[in-house]
């Protein structure tokens, strides 16, 4: 496989925005609760969360991805006034300190909480759940918005009890196909549908391997990839095994190395957009990336 081939062209479109991913773009994560698994609390201040938001966009961020309920397994459910609570008046709150030019993503199942931050200026519904929630799909369509579709059996309090495959990566590409059509057979448009395999959800260590060093065989379904592995198990296990002692051991926010890595390898197979806790490292990666292939494509032949 060559190191330097170009993305796929696509593009997605909101409002009076169009987003180019034949480039890479980063997605920022903005967890604004109290629970998240590595930065649950420290941006749930609307404050806070407006910095954190400009340090991100300074550091090359071009989405910012903020989610008011944590997807961890086992996380407790939230109501949807309160998930509202926490996620509309960020977006508000964006939207007005740091204008309209960046693209706000929303981590969310609940049909309700998207049509209030659509509302409040957000641009993007990012559903771990495929929009399979009562209403969901048909909500996408009446706001006809992009919509990242996740690959995730279950729930996050079932989702490891039915990591069960005999060919994950061909598996995980059939059933986003089945969701696929299912939601564009209720109103929502292909041209907004980006897929996400899905890596955390229902996948144990050896699924992550074939599924890392298989990506690019989901570029079949002729659509844009996000990838999200920031900080997850699956990178804790790559560095326990490592052989190397001081690294065997880690807190969640000492993986951004390790997940940067894993986000170059998923640009190498058409991966254009990255979601991560850690934006500066992985707009360092990004540039190196850019400048090898504009190089290779230069001196080609």
């Amino acid at each position: 496989m060559t190191l330097f081939v170009p993305l796929p062209a696509h593009q997605i479109i909101s409002r009076h925005k169009v987003l180019d991913l034949a480039q890479p773009h980063i997605m920022g994560i903005l967890n604004v609760t109290p629970d998240s698994f590595s930065d649950g609390g420290q941006f749930n201040d609307i404050g806070k969360a407006v910095v954190r938001c400009k340090e991100m966009m300074a550091a090359g961020a071009s989405i910012i991805d903020i989610g008011g309920e944590s997807t961890r397994p086992n996380a407790e459910a939230v109501a949807t006034r309160d998930e509202v609570a926490r996620v509309v008046p960020v977006v508000n709150a964006i939207r007005e300190q740091c204008g309209d030019e960046i693209w706000l993503s929303i981590d969310t199942s609940n049909p309700a909480v998207i049509k209030a931050a659509i509302n409040a200026g957000a641009d993007i519904w990012n559903d771990v759940r495929a929009l399979k929630r009562e209403g969901a799909a048909q909500m996408a369509a009446e706001l006809d918005i992009p919509v990242m579709l996740m690959h995730m059996r279950g729930e996050p309090a079932t989702m490891n009890t039915l990591a069960q495959y005999d060919d994950v990566v061909a598996e995980v590409s059939t059933e986003l196909i089945t969701r696929i059509d299912e939601v564009t057979r209720l109103g929502v448009k292909r041209s907004h549908i980006i897929i996400d395999p899905g890596f955390g959800f229902a996948k144990n260590y050896e699924h992550h391997c074939a599924l890392l060093t298989n990506l690019d065989n989901l570029q079949a379904l002729d659509l844009p990839m996000m990838f999200g592995i920031s900080r997850k198990r699956f990178l804790a296990e790559v560095l326990s095994k490592s052989g190397v002692s001081n690294v065997a051991q880690t807190q969640a926010s000492e993986r951004d190395t390790v997940g940067t890595a894993a986000g170059l390898l998923a640009i190498q197979q058409g991966a254009c957009i990255i979601r991560t806790h850690n934006v500066a490292m992985m707009q360092h990666a990004i540039a190196l990336w850019q400048q090898l292939s504009l190089y290779s494509a230069q001196h080609a032949g």
